[in-house]
């Protein structure tokens, strides 16, 4: 999923079912139309591009070509990343919801365990050109091992190393870091006189979790068991999110501000000049409206601990991306279905994803040159060799919110001040996981 806004996450589906009346939805579930007769779609768009704004205008034409192709109108709502999963949850439970939606892909599992999405079994793929035009990996993170998909990929994502050229001549960094033991010192070198060397969205709890998976694989640690129970506290889960939460509290490269940000601050501050690095997806479009130039910035796979991303259990990078999913009980499942292919169309995927700065999933569309720029060259080759999906199981979204949030607090010990040790990570994971057993 794309992390550009925080995804608030409740812990369970049925804490919502409180709520779920006072929740506006789509107009998809009746007055849509038919099967034999669709005349309009509801569709929620999850937050792309810099702004809602930006989407609507992204969005807008290529809705207005489906409707002209069809006679088919698609009643748009872009959603920030902050409310997307909580608005699916209680449209899962009340039944007020879109016919189309975007989910991030790593709660593909969660939602496919409340029954709510259509399955994409043999026959709903062949409506759509079938399954082979799509990535494997982007497959990876559509639902359970063993299930049919609940969601077909949209726009594929990893993140990278991006960094601020000005400031890397100015410390006299010639090339990007490739290691941790380089970006340390290079953060170092850098993280003077107001500027520092490093970027984190500590309050945002997806971004701490795609950080803290990505860091835990290169120390051998899944966060879950092979049964899919929760291992939090194994010696390389705690040691993952103890490297993370160290870049602020022990190697002081993260400014102690930081801890509360969850609303892109850290590009902000990276496109001003206060911000030497940032690990992230597809940024492009957004340090272009915080008036960067292409020549401001480069890109470079997120470090390892030695040698090269993908050798060995060198994965840098969870495999983040967007997926569109139909709930089941629309009453426009062959216009829903028209959609999805529309938006999954060769056609469509190279534009919108070059839109957006992300890569396309279907096969055809990524040999588009323009795919071949340096960043998304880097987002690419992370995306094939060395990314790896987020657990598929249903528990997914608990384990954003429970180890999501005490990487939160850690980051906020960090910035008052108080010792950050591996007995101290432990026992904040150590109740995230109790806290899953619940």
């Amino acid at each position: 999923m794309r992390i550009l806004r925080a995804a608030t996450v409740t812990a369970t589906v049925t804490a919502l079912a409180a709520v779920a009346a006072g929740c506006g939805g789509g107009s998809g579930f009746g007055g849509g139309g038919s099967d034999d007769s669709p005349r309009s779609l509801t569709y929620w768009a999850s937050n792309q591009g810099p702004n809602v704004e930006a989407d609507k205008k992204i969005l807008g034409p290529e809705l207005k070509k489906f409707e002209r192709r069809t006679g088919i109108e698609v009643k748009l709502e872009v959603i920030p990343w902050p409310e997307l999963l909580n608005r699916i949850l209680a449209a899962t439970t009340s039944g007020q919801g879109p016919d189309v939606l975007n989910i991030g892909n790593t709660w593909s599992a969660s939602l496919q365990a409340t029954g709510a999405l259509l399955s994409w079994d043999r026959k709903n793929f062949a409506a759509i050109g079938g399954r082979d035009r799509f990535l494997a990996p982007a497959l990876d993170a559509t639902g359970a091992a063993g299930k049919d998909p609940a969601a077909v990929p949209l726009y594929s994502l990893a993140y990278a190393l991006y960094y601020n050229k000005r400031m890397f001549q100015e410390a006299g960094i010639s090339k990007p870091p490739a290691t941790w033991d380089e970006l340390v010192a290079d953060g170092k070198r850098i993280a003077k006189d107001g500027k520092w060397g490093l970027g984190a969205e500590g309050g945002q709890l997806t971004n701490n979790i795609h950080q803290a998976f990505a860091l835990g694989k290169q120390h051998g640690a899944d966060f879950f068991d092979a049964a899919g129970k929760p291992s939090f506290t194994s010696d390389g889960a705690v040691a993952a999110v103890k490297q993370y939460i160290d870049f602020m509290a022990k190697d002081k490269i993260i400014a102690p501000g930081n801890a509360e940000y969850g609303q892109n601050q850290s590009l902000r501050d990276f496109a001003t000049g206060r911000t030497a690095m940032v690990l992230w997806q597809a940024a492009a479009t957004t340090f272009s409206a915080d008036g960067m130039k292409p020549g401001d910035w480069g890109v470079a796979p997120v470090p390892v601990p030695s040698g090269t991303p993908g050798t060995g259990r060198q994965i840098n990078s969870m495999l983040a991306g967007i997926n569109i999913a139909v709930f089941k009980n629309t009453r426009n499942l062959r216009g829903a279905q028209k959609f999805v292919r529309f938006m999954t169309s060769d056609a469509e995927q190279r534009l919108l994803n070059k839109a957006y700065g992300s890569i396309p999933p279907v096969k055809a569309a990524q040999r588009d040159p323009a795919f071949d720029r340096k960043d998304t060259k880097v987002l690419r080759e992370t995306l094939t060799k060395s990314a790896a999906p987020l657990p598929q199981i249903a528990e997914e979204s608990q384990f954003e919110t429970s180890v999501g949030t005490a990487i939160k607090d850690l980051f906020a010990d960090a910035a008052a001040g108080h010792p950050v040790t591996t007995a101290s990570v432990k026992a904040r994971l150590a109740k995230a996981q109790q806290q899953m057993a619940q």
